[in-house]
């Protein structure tokens, strides 16, 4: 364990470091911004400095076992919790679990008026897909059966979600991105229209756009987005398992339900957003003499213009539409700090899954969630546990956040970083868990935000460097695994974020094990009933990442320097916007 003197020893050298400029910031870990590393590229753990801590820390890492990660998942992912599904019972057990928790260790109410809750409203739409799709081509009449061949659901909080007679308009990858030089739409009139698009982005040229890295443009949220700005009235995503990075399945499954969103506020909507199989797009669009495969090559050219298919179409959803309340839930560790003590770091993960949905084969109901995202409800009880066991506060505080409805588009999250209880310029950085290792100890450790703020990097790979582990990118970085949880909305307000995941390269086992292992839960129990605590699962790889994550969030709680996104990064100017409206005087 450390001693007390070493420990502010190691923090003045880390802060004068980072005054006295490049040089010397990068010989104790605080390199200058660089290119994002490849897929999967490994961080060099050597020769770095030892992060700010504090005395005390290693001992009370030791809070973080088995015992109570195992306990808070099983909890969770209990039958009796049916599923968390947002606004459900099950919803407000989960919460309720997690406030006491909190509250038993000795945290204070970190919610807006001294409460343990930041609540909100949500829009439920529950949409009526019709059996059978029909679209008219030619004279041609090609159908489109529900659940085999596409999911639909209302992009209004309406009770009917209308499209009269609209055109089908392939629009390639349905992006604008005028740093990319890059326009799908030149300008197009799609007005009333429903866009065929692809999925995933540009992505064989490391130089256009990031390669096989996927940005947000290539998320089906963006999609929709993109589709509304044009004035259209619906839009049809082509999945295939290797652009969306999930099977058919899951679309199946986390759309088939009821949708949630923010109530709207103004914002261009469409009337239908779909998914549709590839071979059912094949399908359809072989019917009015078009090949998917050469549309698609056309797509990948800057100079491609929307194609009109001739195709029309009509379809109405008859929705249920509910308004409801949940609940992100906050508990606040204040700092010792007189003058950091309103800057803090955030702890974030999502603690609501499906609830109870359409059964799987053993006609199981129930989405228990138990990795996704009971394993990060519990790393982060596990992480305030320790934090709780220190003889001393750390300097900022510490705001442990479980946020609401991630599962249908990190809306909690989106709804505290447009309410947040600390500016955005006063958050140091957001801490994100979001699953959990369940396979055993591994030589690396997967940093999903690797390359976008090299402060953050360089104490992350600081501390996986005590642990005897390397810091690698996304193993899967077509996936966009950035975009899809919650430090996103964080990111986008400005803060820096830190998105830990598993690691790949298991100890014990042959290359590739772990890889193939992950790929393949993904492919079985991902967003399905199966997602369940099972006897076979390891929780010392879990532990570890936890562990770091602790020590993490201590050194970004003593550091005086305030993490930024590397120079050019996507959320550079929102960070300098945050940190100027947050200078005194402002």
């Amino acid at each position: 364990m450390r001693t007390r003197v070493a420990s502010l020893v190691a923090m003045a050298a880390w802060t004068a470091a980072a005054a006295a400029g490049p040089a010397v910031a990068a010989a104790v870990g605080m390199a200058a911004p660089a290119a994002p590393p490849a897929a999967g590229g490994a961080v060099g753990a050597a020769h770095q400095a030892e992060p700010p801590g504090l005395p005390g820390a290693d001992q009370a890492a030791r809070q973080i076992d088995k015992g109570i990660l195992e306990a808070s998942v099983r909890f969770l992912a209990d039958d009796l919790i049916e599923g968390r599904g947002p606004a459900t019972r099950g919803d407000k057990l989960a919460r309720l679990y997690l406030a006491s928790q909190l509250e038993g260790m000795g945290y204070a109410p970190g919610g807006p008026g001294g409460s343990w809750e930041q609540p909100f409203e949500i829009v439920g739409v529950k949409a009526k897909m019709p059996d059978v799709w029909s679209f008219r081509a030619s004279g041609k009449t090609a159908d489109l059966r529900r659940w085999d061949d596409y999911i639909a659901t209302s992009g209004v909080q309406r009770e009917k979600a209308v499209v009269e007679g609209a055109e089908l308009v392939f629009v390639g990858y349905g992006i604008q991105a005028p740093e990319y030089r890059w326009d799908d739409f030149k300008g197009a009139d799609l007005k009333g229209k429903v866009l065929v698009m692809m999925n995933n982005d540009p992505d064989w040229d490391p130089n256009l756009f990031a390669g096989e890295r996927r940005l947000y443009y290539g998320r089906w949220t963006y999609k929709y987005e993109s589709a509304a700005r044009q004035g259209a009235a619906g839009a049809i995503i082509i999945h295939t398992t290797p652009s969306a990075g999930y099977p058919w399945q899951v679309v199946q499954t986390s759309w088939s339900g009821e949708k949630f969103s923010l109530p709207a506020a103004g914002e261009p909507a469409i009337q239908v957003a779909a998914w549709a199989t590839e071979d059912s797009v094949r399908r359809l669009l072989g019917a009015a003499g078009h090949d998917l495969d050469k549309l698609v090559a056309q797509a990948r050219s800057r100079d491609f213009r929307p194609v009109p298919l001739g195709i029309s179409t009509s379809l109405t959803l008859e929705n249920q539409v509910t308004r409801s309340q949940t609940a992100n839930v906050a508990g606040l560790l204040r700092g010792s700090d007189a003058r950091l003590r309103d800057e803090v770091v955030i702890y974030s993960a999502h603690h609501d899954h499906f609830g109870i949905g359409t059964p799987d084969k053993t006609g199981d109901r129930i989405y228990h969630g138990a990795n996704d995202n009971g394993a990060g409800c519990a790393q982060l009880l596990a992480i305030a546990k320790a934090f709780a066991a220190l003889p001393e506060h750390p300097r900022r505080s510490i705001l442990f956040l479980f946020v609401g409805v991630e599962e249908q588009g990190l809306l909690g999250s989106e709804y505290y970083a447009k309410h947040p209880t600390f500016p955005a310029g006063r958050i140091a950085a957001d801490i994100n868990y979001d699953g959990g290792d369940i396979w055993g100890r591994t030589k690396d450790l997967t940093s999903v935000a690797l390359g976008k703020a090299a402060t953050l990097d360089r104490l992350v790979e600081a501390l996986a460097a005590r642990q005897g582990r390397t810091v690698v990118a996304d193993p899967f970085p077509d996936r966009g695994h950035f975009y899809r949880s919650d430090q996103f909305n964080f990111a986008k307000v400005g803060v820096p974020a830190v998105y830990l995941n598993s690691g790949t390269d298991f100890r014990g086992r042959p290359p590739g094990w772990g890889k193939a292992a992950i790929e393949t839960w993904e492919a079985t129990q991902y967003h399905q009933p199966s997602d369940k605590l099972t006897p076979d699962w390891n929780f010392d790889g879990m532990i570890e990442d936890a562990q770091l994550g602790f020590h993490l969030g201590i050194a970004l709680a003593q550091s005086e320097q305030m993490p930024t996104w590397n120079r050019g990064d996507e959320f550079e100017a929102a960070r300098e916007r945050a940190l100027a409206a947050a200078r005194p005087g402002r």
